[in-house]
């Protein structure tokens, strides 16, 4: 793999704590790469420091093309869309050009060259429209315009779906997919949300304090966590153990996969209702047994309460052994 942009020995301090430690990562031209991981484990972090925005306490190489850059090298390269858009004063249409007009091109010039963008993301009839007007997605829609307008070598997308609803959300989602998918730019996307792993990025990288635990394609990565972390990253939060399961280690397994009520083979495990709770077509169940609490989702919630002696069923497909050293993977 040809290396668009890249890091070694990678790491960033404040007040005497390391906060990221990333001895090596390389994301190639036309690669959409996802940081996934919780809340504080250094996304936003490592992106900032690959991209030399404000001010960290960093050490190690940051590479373009696979040769050591500087901060203007890397600014001159990089585009960032970040969690809460910023829009100046004045029309989406300016809004879209600003990057351009940024690094010298003429008010006209940078209009011609923005507005596909615009197009694109679906928002050209706002191009006249103030953008102190816009919902939260079209706002977020003319940042990644704006972004995408200078041509950037590499693009980095702070959670960029943040805050939007279901409907809006799966829309700006299928269209950025669109636009990347015929870019030759090198994107890292950083998210908490698998599922946006999935709709976008080739690989991921799950990174957990600080760390990056596992890396690799994005269906195997979200399919095969290598150590507990990584499981409860990626969905498989009920976690089994072996005097449960028969089997030599610890095993986990999503809550979408353990069902109460059902039937079939796999295993069965007994428990008591702790709490139902409906989620509008689904309903989920959380039940006390010998392996914990385990959250469930149930095939008939009709007369389930707290304290309701229940089974619970999870296919044995549905299990995925944990291993337990915490060492960094690469799938």
């Amino acid at each position: 793999m040809t290396s668009r942009i890249g890091c070694r020995e990678l790491r960033v301090s404040a007040r005497g704590r390391e906060l990221l430690r990333v001895p090596e990562l390389d994301v190639a031209a036309g690669e959409v790469l996802a940081v996934l991981g919780p809340n504080g484990a250094g996304k936003s972090t490592l992106l900032r420091a690959l991209g030399h925005l404000g001010h960290l306490h960093r050490t190690g190489d940051v590479l373009l093309d696979g040769r050591v850059a500087g901060p203007r090298e890397l600014r001159a390269a990089i585009a960032a869309v970040l969690q809460r858009p910023i829009l100046r004063r004045g029309t989406v249409a300016g809004n879209a050009a600003a990057g351009l007009r940024l690094r010298g091109v003429g008010r006209a010039e940078a209009r011609r060259r923005s507005a596909p963008w615009l197009d694109a993301l679906g928002i050209g009839h706002l191009a006249e429209r103030r953008a102190s007007t816009l919902s939260g997605g079209e706002a977020q829609r003319v940042a990644i315009a704006r972004a995408l307008a200078v041509a950037p070598r590499v693009l980095l997308l702070d959670e960029p779906f943040a805050g939007l609803d279901a409907t809006t959300r799966a829309d700006l989602l299928a269209d950025l997919r669109t636009v990347l998918d015929g870019l030759d730019t090198a994107t890292v996307l950083v998210t908490h949300d698998r599922h946006e792993a999935m709709a976008l990025a080739g690989r991921t990288a799950l990174l957990v304090a600080g760390r990056i635990r596992q890396l690799g394609p994005t269906a195997h990565v979200l399919d095969h966590p290598v150590d507990l972390d990584c499981a409860r990253l990626v969905g498989f939060t009920n976690v089994l153990p072996p005097a449960v399961t028969g089997r030599p280690r610890l095993a986990a397994a999503r809550p979408e996969h353990c069902v109460v009520g059902g039937d079939g083979d796999g295993l069965r495990i007994p428990g008591t209702v702790r709490r139902v709770v409906p989620l509008g077509a689904a309903t989920r169940v959380d039940v006390d047994t010998e392996a914990g609490t385990l959250a469930c989702r149930s095939v008939d919630a009709n007369g389930l309460g707290p304290g309701a002696p229940v089974t619970v069923s999870v296919p044995e497909a549905a299990l995925r052994p944990i291993p337990t050293n915490g060492a960094f993977v690469a799938t």
